[in-house]
């Protein structure tokens, strides 16, 4: 067999082997993000940022990485100050949170600075060679930074807090459409043509009975959607919260993503569901064309996750949108300091023009129409009757209804 020479090769290849001649859009959204060699996270990192195809909310400034620490120091004291603390961070981008949160902690925070084990997960070996540039350092002053594979995780070992920011939304996903009045599941195909590789949508019977079973765990009765409703369904997350769990004995799991509870993910009226491609800061609806030059995404339901997490054994403690969560730690005092600083008279003007622009970024941050409105989700294992009822500090400003 001849070496693979690009994606279209090797979807294509995963295609001609399976007995029917098509794969799941799981599969093949697998290959078009996480090949090794072809994926689009196997490329270099500049695939992220402002340079790239999109921005998360720590390339906004150090701001997120520094206010989201006040919650693990918060999340350190509730569980009694311990002599070591895992934070344990899934799909770390290019480091920028753990440089931020570190730096931040050492300087405001050294008690628990000096308690911190630090672990990332990182499934991109391009992304996390940049990280261990970025981070290495740390390892001097003291703070253990480690790269493993959730597997590698030892059962009931995590003391402390595992998070991820905008980390599920890029989960393989099953892309599923309402035919013939019942669920059908989206598969890909191929078109070869003048011997190059094109690939297509193909209608067909569910790949698994858990697609089914998915809607009656989160209460969504899908027999009255309207016909050619298409949605998607992430089994991959469901499997990826039981494997995290398994490893806290004593913590929390702190999930920042854009998504919506399953009522709203799951409305009749959003009969084109959620999946978007993102190329060079523009974003579409067509997974077939870019293939490894684009992210393809889907907001998350984060009733399935709530629902899941409570089956095994993670306890909810609050749901709200990252705007309430920053400013309940702290980003409304940042932008009160900026505006007194804005009111000096006597401060100069390229001082103000900086302030102007950093209070801009931070508007970014929790803006209702934006980033603001990403959703915030917070489940912990082995706490107390006691722990659990107050409240943690970033739940302390209640969702709007």
């Amino acid at each position: 067999m001849k070496p693979l020479e690009n994606i279209q090769q090797a979807i294509a290849q995963e295609i001609e082997q399976s007995e029917a001649k098509r794969i799941t859009f799981a599969q093949f959204m697998d290959l078009a993000l996480y090949h090794p060699q072809f994926g689009y996270y196997a490329a270099p990192p500049s695939v992220i940022g402002a340079q790239g195809d999109f921005v998360t909310s720590p390339h906004m400034g150090r701001d997120f990485g520094e206010v989201v620490a006040e919650q693990f120091v918060d999340m350190w004291e509730r569980l009694g100050r311990p002599s070591r603390f895992d934070l344990v961070e899934m799909g770390a981008g290019q480091g920028l949170i753990a440089g931020d949160a570190i730096a931040y902690l050492q300087s405001h925070h050294p008690n628990c600075f000096s308690t911190l084990n630090y672990t990332i997960i990182e499934k991109s070996d391009a992304l996390r060679a940049e990280q261990q540039q970025r981070l290495s350092h740390w390892n001097e002053q003291g703070i253990s930074i480690s790269w493993q594979s959730l597997n590698a995780i030892a059962p009931s070992s995590i003391t402390g807090c595992a998070f991820s920011n905008e980390l599920i939304d890029a989960f393989p996903i099953h892309w599923l459409e309402i035919q013939g009045q019942k669920l059908q599941e989206v598969y890909v195909t191929q078109n070869v043509t003048q011997n190059e590789h094109g690939f297509s949508a193909q209608i067909g019977e569910l790949s698994t009975s858990k697609l089914e079973s998915y809607f009656e765990q989160i209460g969504i009765d899908l027999s009255n959607y309207p016909e050619g409703y298409r949605t998607e369904v992430n089994l991959a997350a469901l499997d990826w919260i039981a494997q995290i769990a398994d490893k806290i004995d004593r913590g929390y799991l702190l999930t920042i993503d854009y998504g919506y509870t399953a009522q709203r993910y799951y409305s009749p009226a959003r009969t084109e569901g959620t999946l978007q491609c993102y190329y060079q800061h523009a974003h579409h609806s067509d997974p077939f064309i870019h293939i490894s030059e684009q992210d393809i995404t889907a907001h998350i339901d984060f009733t399935a996750l709530e629902v899941q997490g409570t089956r095994i054994g993670l306890q909810p403690l609050g749901f709200t949108q990252q705007g309430l969560f920053l400013m309940a730690l702290g980003l409304g005092d940042r932008l009160n300091a900026l505006s007194q600083v804005n009111s000096d008279r006597t401060a100069k003007p390229t001082d103000i023009q900086a302030i102007m622009r950093r209070r801009e970024v931070l508007q970014q941050l929790i803006n209702p129409m934006g980033l603001g409105n990403f959703g915030v989700l917070i489940q912990a294992k082995g706490l107390t009757a006691k722990e659990i009822a107050s409240p943690l500090k970033g739940l302390t400003i209640p969702p709007m209804i």
